[in-house]
């Protein structure tokens, strides 16, 4: 079994976010992850090359990306090709769902990656490709590679593969008949009575779930004190409160009563998930700060609260995100705040 293994610039070892623009190259063997995978499989399979492409470089060169990673696939007569695991990783999950779905369009082999559901990569591949769950980081990664080694030998043979409650994949959207032993009135009157014993019960057919969010009214501006909030990581310089740079934890919260600008060696983002040069040239770029102070001084809005909160939004937890909102929303409301602007990058 001849595996080609697709994996990023950080797992490949050419670097951290300093290295997102790495053109797509190509090692012989088995790089990082794959290592892993291949040892799991006991000889049933050998990957026979690792492909190594940044994220920053795929996100901005699709097309072209994919041209150069399909071409060098078509080399090794493959029997699979497997992607990841991208764990929470947006910009990582959305190229190896891209890349997997081109080369099964295209070559006609099969892929398999893995990444947490709320992945950014899941919802436009899952219905074409396996995506097999994850946990939200890298520290799932033991767990990640045995299911895909258990995985790949079933997607090239003749085995059916079963529901995704039962195989550990993301659902695709389909749906089958089976046959049961009740008919569905009486699983339906079944599913009914758990609900209202308040015990466990599985739907066969799970709707979406959406948050409703109520609208606040308006707020008069010129009346208005306004706070600011930032995901895009502007810190001061040095981090020295130690904001993780992706799959945060905590917020933290910085006074600007006092200051106009953010200034350039004065203030820096953490953040893991784009090029921060632009951002440590001006950090008013991504936490407005300058124009901000402009519009309290031209009466646009009555104040500008005295301090902002920044985080960072890559590979957080949606958990973690809403208690970072819910924490800073009732401190503001009990400070007299009327609306908040957010930023991000």
């Amino acid at each position: 079994m001849k595996i080609i293994y697709y994996i990023n610039q950080f797992f490949g070892n050419i670097g951290g976010e300093e290295a997102a623009n790495q053109p797509p190259v190509i090692k012989e063997g088995a790089v990082g992850p794959a290592g892993g995978l291949e040892n799991m499989l006991e000889g049933k399979g050998e990957v026979v090359a690792t492909i190594i492409c940044g994220d920053s470089y795929f996100a901005e060169n699709q097309s072209e990306a994919k041209d150069k990673i399909l071409k060098e696939i078509s080399k090794y007569k493959a029997d699979i090709f497997v992607a990841g695991p991208a764990f929470n990783a947006g910009r990582y999950g959305i190229a190896c769902g891209s890349i997997c779905q081109a080369v099964q369009e295209k070559l006609k082999i099969p892929a398999l990656t893995a990444m947490y559901p709320e992945n950014p990569g899941v919802d436009p591949y899952r219905k074409e490709v396996y995506i097999l769950k994850t946990g939200d980081s890298a520290a799932s990664m033991r767990k990640a590679l045995p299911k895909m080694a258990e995985f790949i030998p079933r997607l090239l043979s003749d085995e059916e593969i079963g529901f995704p409650e039962e195989e550990g994949y993301i659902p695709q959207g389909r749906r089958v008949n089976i046959f049961s032993d009740k008919s569905g009135a009486v699983r339906a009157v079944d599913m009914l009575m758990k609900k209202m014993k308040g015990e466990e019960f599985d739907t066969e057919l799970p709707m979406p779930v959406f948050t409703h969010v109520e609208p606040v009214p308006g707020i008069i501006l010129d009346e208005a004190t306004i706070a600011v909030i930032t995901t895009g990581g502007i810190v001061p310089w040095g981090n020295p409160d130690s904001l993780k740079a992706s799959n945060a934890d905590r917020f933290l919260i910085y006074n600007i009563e006092d200051i106009d600008d953010l200034k350039e060696g004065e203030y820096q983002t953490v953040h893991g998930g784009y090029d921060p040069v632009y951002a440590n040239e001006d950090p008013d770029r991504i936490l407005p700060l300058d124009v901000l102070k402009e519009l309290e001084s031209e009466k646009v809005f009555n104040k500008l609260y005295n301090e902002y909160f920044v985080t960072v939004g890559n590979t957080t937890a949606v958990s973690n995100a809403r208690k970072f909102g819910e924490d800073i929303a009732e401190r503001l409301l009990n400070d007299g705040v009327d609306g908040v602007i957010l930023t991000s990058t």
